[in-house]
C-alpha cells in the first residue's frame, strides 16, 4: 500500500487513490480514484461481478487495498446482505441494535443506550420490537433491524450494501427518505442498490464495470 498523498478536506468524508485489490490473484477494484462527500447520498451501481460490495467493504476498512491510497474523514458503520451468522443467534433485535454502541466505542449508560436504540428502530419503522427474536424476522425487516443498528452510532460515513434487498416498494421509500435524512444531518452515505427510486433519489450515481468507475454523475 502506497503512503497517501492527500488527506481528507472538511468537504470530503473518503478519498480513494488509484486502488486496485485482488482475490487470489485475480483483480477485482482496478484503479479506482474517488471522492466521497459528506451531505450527499452516493449511489454504486453496476452488474454482479464489477466490485461493488468489495469496493464499500475497503471503504469500511474491512479489506485493505493491495495498491493505491485511502483515506477516512470520520468514523464508518457498514450495513451488509450477509446476516445468516447472525440470524443464527438468539439474539432479540434490543441486543442486535446494541451492538452498534459498542461498534462505535460509545460507553453510556443502559437508560441513555435504551433512548438512543428505540430513536434508531423509529427510524426505520421498526419502533416497539425490541423483544422480538432477530431469528423471528423476515429478510426484509432484518435488514432494518441492521440499518438501525448503524444509525444508533451516529456515523460520519454510513454504508450500505444493498439495503433494499427484501423491502416492499413502500419501505423502500421510506429507505430513500431516510438516507437523505443521514446525509442532510452531514454523514457521507454510500449505498449499494440497483433500486431505480433510490438510485433516483441519489445526489450522485457511480458506475463500476469490471472493478473499474465507467461513470460518475451528480444531480
Amino acid at each position: 500500500m502506497t503512503l497517501p498523498n492527500r488527506a481528507p478536506s472538511p468537504g470530503t468524508a473518503v478519498i480513494l487513490d488509484r486502488v486496485s485489490f485482488a482475490y487470489d490473484g485475480v483483480e477485482v477494484i482496478r484503479e479506482v480514484t474517488l471522492d466521497v462527500h459528506p451531505g450527499a447520498v452516493t449511489v454504486l451501481r453496476g452488474p454482479n461481478g464489477s466490485g461493488k460490495s468489495t469496493l464499500v467493504e475497503i471503504i469500511a476498512g474491512t479489506h485493505r487495498p493491495g495498491s493505491g491510497s485511502i483515506r477516512r474523514g470520520g468514523t464508518t458503520a457498514l450495513v451488509v446482505q450477509r446476516i445468516s451468522a447472525l440470524a443464527s443467534l438468539p439474539l432479540t433485535v434490543d441486543e442486535v441494535v446494541r451492538i452498534g454502541t459498542w461498534r462505535a466505542g460509545i460507553r453510556i449508560r443502559r437508560a441513555a443506550a435504551r433512548g438512543a436504540i428505540r430513536v434508531a428502530l423509529r427510524e426505520v419503522g421498526l419502533e416497539g420490537w425490541e423483544r422480538r427474536r432477530f431469528a423471528d424476522l423476515s429478510g426484509g425487516q432484518r435488514q432494518r433491524v441492521l440499518l438501525a443498528q448503524a444509525l444508533v452510532q451516529r456515523p460520519e460515513i454510513l454504508l450500505l450494501d444493498e439495503p433494499d434487498a427484501g423491502l416492499d416498494r413502500e419501505s423502500t421509500e421510506d429507505l430513500s427518505r431516510l438516507l437523505s435524512a443521514e446525509a442532510a444531518r452531514g454523514a457521507a452515505v454510500v449505498c449499494i442498490s440497483h433500486d431505480s427510486g433510490v438510485i433516483a433519489a441519489a445526489d450522485r450515481v457511480v458506475e463500476l464495470a469490471a472493478g473499474r468507475i465507467v461513470a460518475d454523475s451528480s444531480r
